[in-house]
């Protein structure tokens, strides 16, 4: 695959210069403009980090504890900033520590560039030391990657490495690189990259196909549309907005699509998905034109896709060709970016309104606010839940805080009881649903927007698989507040045995730590609350309080989540209890 390049501006224009392949390294991810890098140093990548040493006002660098750590803080960062996250790591063991990190960009279209050490081409195949075929490794995982074993390939493919991770459906790309290959000389000169043969970023989309999702737009009675991801990540909010209100068209979001619409607004109508809200999954399958834009029908949206909104016409407007009727068959299918995509729809839909159907709604939310949402957050008999430690947080930041999570129970009360106000204020695993990915990427969010209040949420299982950042977070005196929502169990499997195992918590209760000397035995001050009476006072110490903070707030043990579609049910089939 040749690539095509064009220089960014001509200041950045240089004459050829005989450097070394490390220094072209560095050099590159400069002309690039990268400010961060999260990483670990090992034998293989050592030049590049002697090279890095001269650029130390330029460039900064975030040694992390674990490689699994550097790989969720740049996906961290790369998702606020919506640019590639930098990693750096060594060869073997260093680079298969970034596999999960990998497999959870790649499901949730995040972009990054790892740069991983290898040993010397000559010793390539040879089961050297701390040697791994990182290329097969990755393969599957990553959007591109490639073996640099010769200096001189550095320019091109770190600028191809670029294009291809940051356009169309962003991902992480892998480049492995030689360890001769960073001793050797070349003569350097960087163009970014603007095309790449044979690889379309941007789709054109059918006129005819947008001319029919009009025509079913304005004809429809019932619509519902399904807010994504890709809205965000196309920087599609304004025209998200504009396209719904003028069409009247109710709103749901999928998991990683919050953040995108305010929760307030009056055409929102909640979560999708397994633990979602109850109007919106038990509509899907009442509406007739479900309009996806920028999601994939993942099976934590549909359930059970035998039953899943067969009774509905289908528009989706989705970037990636490979997901348009994956799952779901479509009626009119839109393969654009979701920012094109809406600018072409507006013009030609009618100015409506949908108030009966609206109204359908707000009644279905009255049922679920009554069984669930009221207990949760003004529950009535003393204990503390997931769901008011977040809705308070809610109403003490306004909504406008960044919230980050890991994965579970809190992730699921985080991701119903926040009401985000601003954009781009959701980071959280989705696809993959990785535990431990709650506080290595809220450094990197910390990095990307040192100004904005961020609280990372995360549960003692997953806070422990990562606990070790606490040390990144304190040497870099980042401000990260960590709200640790500890009920003693891996709460959402527990959940899952509760219900469908006959309550057999095999291996699911946890013999947990003293979370708060570990906290400051790392230099990060902690506290803890297990009184409701104190909740609100203490979460507005953790609001005020510069740098980094972990709280740690005893939540009830055997607490669940619901509404719930259970495994292989329909979303007609959501559980309030």
């Amino acid at each position: 695959m040749e690539t095509k390049t064009r220089t960014k501006s001509a200041a950045k224009q240089k004459a050829v210069e005989k450097i070394t392949g490390a220094e072209a390294m560095i050099r590159s991810l400069l002309a690039e403009d990268v400010d961060t890098i999260f990483g670990y140093i090992g034998g293989a990548i050592m030049p590049i980090y002697d090279a890095l040493f001269n650029y130390e006002d330029k460039l900064k660098h975030v040694m992390v504890r674990h490689e699994q750590g550097a790989i969720h803080a740049a996906q961290g960062y790369a998702r606020i900033k919506r640019k590639p996250g930098i990693c750096f790591t060594t060869s073997g063991p260093g680079a298969t520590n970034l596999v999960t990190g990998l497999a959870d960009a790649m499901l949730d279209s995040t972009p990054l560039i790892c740069i991983t050490g290898q040993v010397g081409a000559a010793l390539l195949g040879t089961d050297a030391f701390q040697e791994t075929d990182v290329v097969s490794v990755s393969m599957p995982i990553t959007k591109w990657n490639y073996q640099i074993t010769n200096a001189e390939e550095i320019p091109e493919i770190m600028a191809k490495a670029f294009f291809i991770a940051n356009s169309g459906r962003p991902g992480p790309v892998v480049i492995d690189i030689t360890k001769n290959a960073q001793f050797e000389e070349l003569d350097y000169k960087y163009e970014p990259a603007s095309s790449v043969n044979n690889y379309v970023p941007k789709p054109k989309p059918l006129m005819s196909e947008v001319e029919k999702a009009a025509e079913l737009i304005n004809s429809c009675q019932k619509p519902l549309v399904l807010l994504g991801q890709g809205v965000t990540i196309s920087g599609a909010e304004a025209e998200f907005k504009e396209f719904v209100e003028k069409a009247g068209l109710p709103v749901a979001a999928t998991l990683l699509g919050l953040s995108s619409f305010p929760t307030n607004h009056s055409l929102y109508t909640g979560m999708l998905g397994m633990h979602g809200n109850y109007a919106p999954n038990i509509n899907t399958n009442k509406c007739d034109l479900l309009i996806g834009i920028g999601m994939r029908f993942d099976d934590r949206v549909t359930g059970n896709l035998n039953t899943y909104a067969k009774q509905a016409k289908v528009i989706h407007i989705e970037i990636d060709p490979s997901e348009i009727d994956k799952n779901v068959k479509t009626d009119v299918a839109i393969n654009a970016d979701a920012r094109q995509a809406l600018e072409l729809l507006i013009p030609k839909i009618n100015r409506n309104s949908h108030e009966e159907w609206l109204e359908t709604f707000s009644e279905l939310h009255e049922i679920e606010f009554e069984k669930v949402i009221s207990k949760d957050i003004h529950p009535d008999d003393g204990k503390m839940y997931m769901g008011e430690v977040v809705n308070t947080l809610s109403e003490l930041t306004n909504g406008e805080a960044i919230i980050v999570t890991d994965v579970g129970q809190h992730q699921m009360a985080s991701a119903r009881y926040y009401g985000f106000q601003k954009q781009n204020s959701w980071i959280s695993s989705g696809g993959l649903g990785t535990m431990g990915f709650g506080i290595p990427a809220g450094m990197g969010v910390a990095l990307a927007e040192p100004d904005r209040p961020i609280f990372v949420i995360v549960g003692d299982g997953g806070f422990q698989m990562t606990v070790q950042e606490l040390g990144t977070i304190s040497q870099y005196k980042l401000p990260v507040k960590i709200i640790l929502l500890n009920n003693d169990f891996l709460g959402m499997v527990r959940q899952w045995q509760q219900l469908f195992f006959s309550n057999r918590y095999s291996s699911t209760e946890l013999t947990n730590p003293n979370f708060l000397m570990i906290s400051e035995g790392f230099g990060v001050p902690s506290k803890q609350v297990s009184e409701r009476d104190n909740l609100k006072e203490t979460l507005q110490e953790l609001i005020d309080v510069k740098g980094p903070f972990m709280l740690e707030v005893k939540v009830e043990k055997e607490s669940n989540i619901f509404p719930m579609v259970p495994a292989g049910g329909t979303v007609s089939e959501m559980r309030l209890d």
